[in-house]
């Protein structure tokens, strides 16, 4: 599976995911290059009160850099960002980072929908969202925003999620480009960094 059509680019892809979403990501993300040509942004829910180590986890296991956004960071081409715990991360028009400390949306401070609708907006026909196993349905939203926007959307078939509701959520709403295995995803990560490597 490829975008739409031939003159379709995609800018930036953002991913969410909550519960069995770490395991998700450590088939899909390890062994992507350390130049591969677009920012990955990833919201996975995380609890309150204490601070995220995702970045640290995935920075030992990824060749790509690896970083916690940060307020009002410009987002940058090959690297990956962990939203951190406790705050909403959003993508502003002018693509850089946002934080807020808003209550939480669906239970979830970050929250997926936040992230994905942001970045909708911001990023348009040239975003790619990806929503992973999940026991909720936050991200369901979010992915139709994106789908609306003319974006590419993926869901991780539910038969094969750690917990599908989050998954089964979001095919409740829209119709996706793909409901893939994590495997296939896999895949699509790479062919686009074939077709946008330089």
């Amino acid at each position: 599976m490829t975008p739409r059509d031939p003159g379709h680019t995609i800018e930036a892809i953002v991913i969410g995911g909550s519960a069995g979403g770490i395991d998700a990501l450590l088939e899909l993300l390890p062994g992507l290059p350390a130049d591969y040509p677009l920012p990955i942004v990833v919201v996975l829910h995380l609890p309150d009160e204490r601070d995220s180590l995702l970045a640290n986890i995935f920075a030992l296991r990824l060749d790509m850099p690896v970083r916690e956004a940060a307020d009002k960071e410009a987002i940058a081409a090959s690297t990956v960002y962990f939203a951190g715990s406790g705050y909403h991360l959003s993508i502003e028009a002018d693509r850089s980072f946002s934080l807020s400390c808003e209550p939480p949306l669906r239970f979830s401070r970050p929250s997926i929908d936040i992230l994905m609708e942001s970045a909708a907006d911001a990023y348009g026909t040239n975003l790619l969202g990806i929503l992973l196993t999940g026991a909720n349905d936050d991200g369901a939203a979010g992915l139709c925003r994106i789908q609306q926007r003319g974006g590419m959307t993926i869901v991780q078939d539910p038969s094969e999620a750690q917990v599908a509701t989050m998954p089964a959520a979001a095919l409740d709403l829209c119709i996706p480009d793909g409901i893939l295995k994590l495997r296939d995803i896999r895949t699509l990560l790479l062919t686009l960094d074939h077709r946008h490597a330089t």
